[in-house]
């Protein structure tokens, strides 16, 4: 089916025999109906069925010098160019182990001499019919897992315009920048591919779900699209009341993905660690974060990871009313963290990986451009001198 030649019209027969009579004696046999190759020894054998197009079938004989055809059959069986052309052995070796010898090498069939012609062209036609019904289902096989392959990167593509398309909404209110998204994004998997290995975390991060967490790390902060501007964009602290209603941005952004999965019908894996993301990034580990007061291991470890990577790129981002923090100076306040805000092991890994943590911040550093939108909506909610 991928094939880059053309397939004759007329199948293809190779005929392996050492004594030029018997080759003329089987090329006039097969002529009238099929395109008949001729080799008189092992080697010439192996260059003709290695050149495409291969034959369709290969009639061999064994006790040949040189090569015989037995090592010709394991030659040809080895190779995953030619292990599919079926091989009829000719041989006038006539006991049971002799046949059962060649059928083990691969043979299809085993012919003894003298021939029989009809017997020969009989057995022509049964293997051509097994082989083209082998040749459709590994053609229908292959297509179909191009087909599957092709379906999972349209799939994968979907969740991940899905996820951007959100994330992106979320940009356009928020005082933060597409940047802080990306490198939150990294950071996450930074964290989780070390953690994979460690006794505590490595039943859930499996290579499948590390690709989950990156594909949701965006939607963390998804539900500050329903908090209001003069809050979202405030420039300094927050009044207690004000700051009430800045946390409930967790619980909007797990409704709103909880909502965008009822309208699909089912459940999502990637949408489920959005949801806990969303939700629980807010979570201290000694139980004084918000919106549940969740604590130690009863907050998802999705969760736990967004927890460092969000703060830390909190710390070390300038904003138009902040300067950013140095990173040693975030990376002390983290490590004062660790047992209280911060799972320790999750911690552990972030110390572990500064120096991956600073080129992420440094690939995706935030723009003068980005300071200016970031000026321009915060200006936006002032109220007019």
């Amino acid at each position: 089916m991928n094939s880059s030649y053309t397939r004759p019209i007329r199948p293809v027969i190779l005929v392996v025999d050492d004594t030029p009579d018997n080759l003329l004696l089987m090329a006039n046999l097969l002529k009238d109906s099929y395109t008949v190759k001729a080799a008189n020894n092992g080697e010439k054998a192996l260059r003709i069925a290695r050149d495409a197009p291969p034959p369709d079938l290969i009639l061999l004989d064994i006790m040949m010098p040189g090569m015989t055809g037995h090592e010709v059959a394991q030659a040809l069986q080895g190779d995953p160019a030619t292990r599919d052309i079926p091989i009829i052995f000719l041989t006038a070796m006539a006991s049971s182990e002799d046949e059962t010898h060649g059928l083990e090498l691969g043979a299809a069939d085993y012919i003894t001499k003298p021939i029989s012609p009809p017997v020969v062209l009989a057995r022509v036609r049964t293997q051509l019919k097994v082989k083209d019904a082998a040749d459709f289902l590994r053609d229908k096989n292959e297509y179909l897992e191009q087909e599957v392959q092709r379906r999972t990167r349209e799939l994968g593509a979907i969740q991940d315009v899905t996820i951007h398309a959100m994330a992106s909404l979320a940009e356009t209110r928020d005082n933060e920048t597409g940047n802080h998204i990306r490198r939150t994004q990294h950071y996450v998997k930074v964290l989780a591919e070390h953690l994979s290995e460690h006794p505590r975390f490595r039943a859930f991060l499996d290579p499948d779900t590390i690709k989950l967490l990156f594909k949701s790390a965006p939607l963390h902060d998804i539900g500050k699209i329903g908090i209001p501007d003069r809050i979202l964009l405030k420039p300094g602290r927050f009044e207690p009341e004000e700051f009430e209603i800045m946390k409930t941005h967790t619980t909007l952004g797990r409704d709103a993905i909880a909502h965008a999965e009822q309208q699909l019908g089912m459940d999502v894996d990637f949408l489920r660690l959005a949801k806990e993301i969303a939700y629980s990034h807010q979570e201290k580990w000694d139980g004084s974060g918000y919106p549940e007061g969740l604590a130690g291991d009863a907050i998802p470890i999705s969760a736990r990871l967004m927890a460092v990577a969000d703060v830390y790129d909190a710390l070390i981002s300038r904003r138009v009313y902040k300067e950013g923090m140095p990173h040693e100076k975030a990376v002390q306040i983290i490590a004062e963290g660790r047992g209280s805000h911060f799972d320790p092991d999750v911690c552990d890994a972030f110390l572990a990986n500064l120096p991956a943590f600073q080129q992420i911040a440094a690939r995706y550093a935030d723009s003068d451009q980005d300071m200016a939108k970031q000026a321009a909506a915060i200006a936006h909610t002032l109220p007019a001198q």
